[in-house]
C-alpha cells in the first residue's frame, strides 16, 4: 500500500465523473423545492460510508457468487461507457426511479453512491491502490458536500448551458477512462 499522488488525482476524477454531482445539480435544486432543506452533511457522509463499505466487501460479494474481479472490470467499463454515452449526447440510457422525497435515499443513494459509483469503485481497485482510492473517495465526498450546500448558487453562476458544457466535457473524460479500463482488464480474462 503506497500513497501515489498521480492515482489519487486520477481516481478522483474518474468518481468525480461518475457520481456527477454538478450534472445533478438541477434535481438537488428540484428535490429542495419541493421538500424544503436537503441534509447535506447528513447525505454526504452516508454515500461516502457506503462507498467505503462497498469498496472493501465488494469483492468478497463477487468472490460469493463466483465472479473475478476482471470479469467485473469490463463490465464496469461498459457501464462507465454507456454512462459517458449519457453525459456527452444529453440521452437517457438508464435511470433509477423519481426520489419521492428528499432524505438520505434520493440523494446519498442512488443520486451519489449508485449503481454506476458501485461498479465503478469495483473496476477501480481491479487496477489501483485501495488507499488512494478510499482518500479519492473522501475528497469526492467533500467536494459532493460543498455542491449539495450551495447548489443554488452554482445553478445561478454556471446557468444552464455551463452545467451542460461541464456534464460534456466529464463525459468524454469518462469515455476516455472506460475504454482504458476495458483494455487493462480484458486480457486478464482470458489468463
Amino acid at each position: 500500500m503506497e500513497l501515489d499522488f498521480k492515482e489519487i488525482i486520477t481516481v478522483g476524477m474518474v468518481l468525480f465523473a461518475v457520481i456527477d454531482i454538478v450534472g445533478t445539480i438541477p434535481i438537488v435544486v428540484d428535490l429542495r423545492t419541493k421538500h424544503g432543506h436537503i441534509e447535506s452533511e447528513k447525505a454526504s457522509l452516508v454515500a461516502g460510508i457506503i462507498m467505503i463499505v462497498f469498496l472493501f466487501v465488494g469483492e468478497e460479494l463477487l468472490n460469493l457468487i463466483g465472479i473475478d474481479v476482471h470479469s467485473f472490470a469490463v463490465a464496469g467499463s461498459f457501464v462507465l461507457f454507456f454512462l459517458a454515452l449519457e453525459m456527452i449526447l444529453g440521452i437517457r440510457i438508464y435511470r433509477d426511479e423519481e426520489a419521492g422525497s428528499a432524505s438520505i435515499v434520493p440523494i446519498a443513494f442512488p443520486l451519489i453512491a449508485g449503481a454506476g459509483t458501485m461498479t465503478t469503485l469495483l473496476s477501480l481497485k481491479a487496477q489501483y491502490q485501495t488507499i488512494n482510492i478510499v482518500i479519492a473517495i473522501v475528497l469526492n465526498i467533500i467536494i459532493v458536500y460543498i455542491v449539495l450546500k450551495s447548489s443554488a448558487k452554482i445553478e445561478k453562476m454556471l446557468g444552464k448551458n455551463g452545467l451542460g458544457v461541464i456534464r460534456k466535457a466529464f463525459g468524454v473524460v469518462l469515455l476516455a477512462i472506460a475504454v482504458k479500463l476495458f483494455a487493462g482488464n480484458v486480457k486478464g480474462l482470458f489468463a
